[in-house]
């Protein structure tokens, strides 16, 4: 499979590799060069959103939010 390197630096990847290797619009993938530069190797990965460790903003609040430092027990009588 032959593919042109653009003048921004870009490659597209055939459509059989991409459907092979599972890739979909906005997939991370990983590029890693071989010690000899003859071989660069290409793997899917999670991307930021899909790593939990990288889950903050993830869950949509609807509604009214309530402030950081709003606190329950302030409105429980003594």
């Amino acid at each position: 499979m032959l593919s042109t390197l653009t003048s921004k630096g870009q490659v597209t990847i055939p459509q059989a590799l991409r459907q092979r290797l599972g890739l979909v619009p906005g997939q991370a993938v990983e590029f890693d060069l071989s010690a000899d530069a003859s071989c660069i190797t290409l793997r899917p990965t999670p991307s930021a959103r899909q790593l939990p460790q990288k889950g903050f903003g993830m869950v949509k609040v609807k509604g009214t939010h309530v402030p950081a430092d709003w606190d329950a027990a302030s409105l429980l009588k003594p």
